[in-house]
């Protein structure tokens, strides 16, 4: 065989291959010149998913006659006025895009400048040039891109059906809406508009903020925390959901790296991290993250398409993503999300001329002090718990005494007012009321005072006066054992008791009476399921959570109205309480307003 240079055409397919991947490419190719150029208003038209028509007109500067010329050149671009690829100021700077466009399609681009008394129009079809020659166009550009892929036949084999291109184009649009709030943006199939949005007004965090909630929807915007943190010369601004607001896919994470859209693994891994601590692993949170920073600090030029970033310092970059997410989640405090509301209320149905039924629901309890306490599975009663005791201290029976009634308009959770089949808290609220889930509700609290003990003195722990032996597989025995050091500072105290078995001499002290049997056997499922390189305390997430579940007060479990008082009034002065350990909502408040809307009052 002998080496030859390839036809100027092929090598332009080949380029075309990289860049334009599918209808949405061109698209973001086109949208992003536009912006480059000053547009304040894009509007898109597809047609048959963008493989009959794509066109992109732009209110920017427009080009000159040369300019228009040299556009479809390879590697021509006005971005990069000094050949620095370590100062790149614009969205575009390849000179890629639209010869590789020309080069598998029919394109026509047309454009007039501010100070030009014509317009101008140019034509590439497969790779042949046409022009320019005069035409009518108002001040800005309008590139059409006919027949995608007509010619490399192969890749249009692999475009998905109209409806996917489109959903594909249309969030590439929404990203970069975004990031561009002060543009006017559309999208239509032809005959129907998908997505359009105005100019968002006001200053640049009102107007993100507005635009975000234009896209994302109202529901965001609602339950969304502002994020503005600055670290050696990188600023991360914008919004994050809380925890409770969160989908079961990354899907709602969009991450924006000096105006420019990007899928990092860094951001994202950046962005679990910091709600590793109030979310399930199959649950992810809706955040909105802007970062912008030096271009010299940051690498765009890794991937024609340009949505890959490497950073020169990648673990600054992380730490002040998760350090910022986290300072802003613990400012929200209790707070839970308002679609919980929401569902609760539309889960609401009236019943006109129900005469009730041979069925009688059960009771609310309206919790006492001299209420019969229930028993657990080892027929003892189970212990009050003390909200307020600190760590290590010993669990007294308290005295009976009568109940206190706080003003609902006194607190923000309000006043108990009852107990729902012995799982619920009612509260009076004063505007509503708030329904509590207790194993829930608690379970965050007792999480959050290990972490609060682990941080300064360590987990206290309590002896057995009967240690307690639990069979488990041989294998699992054997991962206890060898983490039994590290299990000593969360305050369990274990040792081998045998080929299948561990025995229990102490457990954290603030866990009470817990079921020490089904603690044991859940931390060695989770023992297992780590890296050995991995402590406990690196994964303290996982180990605190199952240890706060198990310490929990449990759904059935009768409360006295002190108890329920006393597990809201500490809601609402721990972080994070709105939601449990798994992001699942720990109350539910309903407005009366709501509540009156519901019986016809309003």
């Amino acid at each position: 065989m002998t080496i030859r240079l390839l036809p100027e055409g092929t090598v332009n397919r080949i380029a075309a291959g990289e860049v334009i991947e599918r209808p949405a490419s061109v698209v973001r190719e086109l949208v992003e010149n536009a912006i480059d150029a000053g547009a304040t208003r894009i509007d898109v038209v597809m047609t048959e998913g963008g493989k009959e028509l794509i066109s992109v007109i732009d209110n920017g500067k427009g080009m000159s006659t040369d300019e228009l010329s040299l556009c479809i050149e390879r590697h021509a671009t006005s971005k990069l006025p000094d050949d620095d690829l370590l100062e790149i100021n614009f969205l575009g700077f390849r000179g890629e895009a639209l010869p590789s466009i020309g080069s598998v399609s029919r394109l026509q681009i047309t454009t007039r400048q501010r100070d030009s008394e014509n317009a101008w129009t140019i034509s590439v079809d497969g790779g042949r040039k046409q022009g320019p020659e005069p035409a009518a166009q108002n001040t800005g550009t309008k590139v059409e891109v006919r027949d995608l892929f007509y010619a490399t036949p192969a890749r249009l084999k692999f475009l998905k059906t109209e409806r996917t291109e489109l959903s594909h184009a249309n969030d590439t649009l929404k990203r970069l809406a975004m990031a561009h709030p002060d543009i006017a943006f559309s999208l239509s199939d032809g005959n129907r508009s998908v997505f359009r949005t105005t100019q968002a007004g006001g200053n640049e965090e009102t107007a993100r903020l507005e635009r975000l909630a234009a896209i994302l929807g109202t529901p965001f915007r609602e339950n969304a925390v502002p994020i503005n943190a600055e670290r050696e010369g990188f600023h991360l601004s914008g919004y994050a959901g809380v925890p409770t607001f969160n989908r079961g896919n990354a899907q709602h994470q969009y991450l924006f790296v000096n105006g420019r859209a990007v899928r990092d693994k860094l951001l994202n891994g950046a962005a679990r991290g910091a709600y590793a601590d109030f979310l399930a692993r199959n649950r992810h949170p809706i955040v909105a993250l802007f970062l912008t920073c030096d271009p010299a600090e940051v690498d765009v030029n890794v991937h024609p398409a340009k949505a890959e970033v490497r950073f020169r310092d990648a673990g600054l970059v992380r730490g002040l993503i998760v350090s910022a997410l986290k300072h802003a989640l613990a400012d929200a405090g209790h707070r839970s999300s308002t679609t919980t509301a929401e569902a609760a209320l539309g889960s609401f149905t009236a019943q006109p001329g129900y005469q009730g039924g041979s069925h009688s629901p059960g009771p609310i309890y309206q919790g006492t002090s001299r209420s019969p306490r229930p028993k657990d599975g080892s027929g003892m009663e189970t212990p009050f718990l003390d909200y307020n005791a600190q760590p290590g201290a010993r669990v007294e029976q308290p005295a009976p005494a009568a109940p206190t009634e706080p003003a609902p308009d006194k607190f923000p959770m309000g006043a108990a007012r009852g107990q729902l089949h012995e799982t619920y808290i009612i509260s009076q609220s004063a505007d509503g009321i708030v329904i509590v889930d207790q194993h829930a509700a608690h379970e965050r609290l007792v999480y959050e005072r290990m972490k609060k003990a682990l941080e300064h003195s360590g987990v206290a722990s309590q002896v057995l006066l009967l240690p307690e032996v639990v069979e488990l597989e041989p294998g699992l025995v054997a991962r206890l054992e060898a983490r039994a050091g590290q299990l000593a500072e969360l305050g369990l105290v274990l040792e081998g008791f045998g080929d299948g078995a561990v025995i229990v001499r102490e457990v954290p002290a603030m866990l009470g009476g817990c079921n020490i049997k089904g603690l044991v056997r859940d931390l060695a499922d989770d023992v297992a399921e780590f890296d050995e390189a991995l402590s406990l305390k690196e994964r303290l997430e996982d180990v605190c959570s199952t240890m706060a579940c198990h310490g929990s007060v449990r759904a059935g479990r009768r409360l006295t109205v002190a108890e329920m008082n006393a597990l809201m009034r500490e809601m609402e002065v721990t972080p994070h309480s709105g939601q449990c350990n798994h992001g699942r909502p720990t109350f539910v408040e309903l407005k009366l307003s709501d509540i009156e809307r519901l019986f016809g009052r309003r």
